[in-house]
This record gives C-alpha cells, sequence and structure tokens, in this order.
C-alpha cells in the first residue's frame, strides 16, 4: 500500500528523531529540505514541526546536517506563514550565527534566506549593522554567486545610511566573520 504524503513526511521526520546513524541523519535532513521546496507539502512540514527541527539543526556541529537545515529553512520562508513562524520563533539570530559557515552552501542559503525574511518589521533584525559588514565583505569575494548575492542584498535590502556605517565601521576593525571555504 502506497503511503500519502503526510505519513510519509512523517516517516522521514521519524527516521530522523530515532536514527544514531550520522549518514541516515544527514539523508534524511536533505530529504526533507528538498520536500521543502514544494509548496504543496508546506502544511505537512508544519504539522511535522519541520521547522522547528531545521532551526534546531542550525546550531550543530556537523556542518552537513547545518547546510540542510539552512537549506530547507530557505525553501520554507518564502511563504507567509512560514516566515512568520521562522521570525516568530527567534530564527533570525541562528540564520545570521550560519554567516560564519565555511561551507558555502550554508553561507549562501543563509544570505537567500535573510532577503526572503525582511519585512518591515524585521528589517533591523535583518540588516543589522554586522550583517551589513558581513554583506560588504562578501560583496568582495572572489567566490561569483556569493558576492552577487551580497551585493543585491546590499542594494536591495540596505540604506545607503547602514551600507555607509558599515563601510566606516568596517575601516577601523580586522574582526569579522570569515569567508567561506570554496
Amino acid at each position: 500500500m502506497e503511503l500519502g504524503r503526510l505519513e510519509y513526511l512523517q516517516a522521514l521526520v521519524t527516521e530522523f528523531q530515532v536514527t544514531d546513524s550520522t549518514e541516515a541523519k544527514e539523508q534524511v535532513l536533505a530529504n526533507l529540505a528538498n520536500f521543502a521546496y514544494d509548496p504543496s507539502n508546506y502544511e505537512y512540514l508544519r504539522q511535522l514541526q519541520v521547522l522547528d527541527l531545521f532551526l534546531d539543526m542550525l546550531t550543530e556541529d556537523n556542518e552537513s546536517l547545518v547546510e540542510f537545515a539552512m537549506g530547507g529553512l530557505c525553501n520554507l520562508c518564502l511563504d507567509k506563514t512560514n516566515k512568520e513562524y521562522i521570525l516568530e520563533a527567534n530564527g533570525v539570530e541562528p540564520i545570521i550565527n550560519c554567516l560564519s559557515s565555511s561551507n558555502e552552501e550554508t553561507v549562501v542559503s543563509a544570505v537567500t534566506t535573510l532577503m526572503f525574511l525582511t519585512t518591515p518589521q524585521s528589517r533591523a533584525q535583518t540588516t543589522a549593522l554586522p550583517v551589513v559588514e558581513c554583506m560588504l565583505r562578501f560583496s568582495l569575494s572572489a567566490n561569483t554567486r556569493l558576492s552577487n548575492l551580497a551585493s543585491i542584498f546590499l542594494q536591495d535590502y540596505c540604506s545607503p545610511l547602514q551600507v555607509e556605517e558599515a563601510r566606516n565601521l568596517s575601516k577601523h576593525t580586522a574582526v569579522g566573520i570569515p569567508l567561506p571555504k570554496d
């Protein structure tokens, strides 16, 4: 008998929760992130608390789990209900922390997710000075995907005053978020 969509997603979540295998956890989380790309799965993923699972995985030491969780959130946050949930769950801070990942995919997903999460209410948090400084550094990256994405972030989500303030601050400090490895 064929499993329905909800039952299949439930089986994935259950497998993630009960397995002790890191490799299995990575594979299941990657599958959930892929299912998060399809809007017809949004309601099921909310019902199964997959947004919380993704948010929880952002603080893991395993870079693959962080990458897949960040990708899943990126896929989910275009939806208004999911966006509101992530913002209300204080998800912006752990997403900002992912900007310091050495994993390029994690960083690209984090930048994109911050763009999608920016609303008039969240703008102060998603475009805080440390984030703008980080985007300035990313805009200078040799990595074209990252530099283009950061440039769009600066142009479309930040005010000229924010960018100038971050530029001035960056001139006076050597501390910053490292660029991801290519």
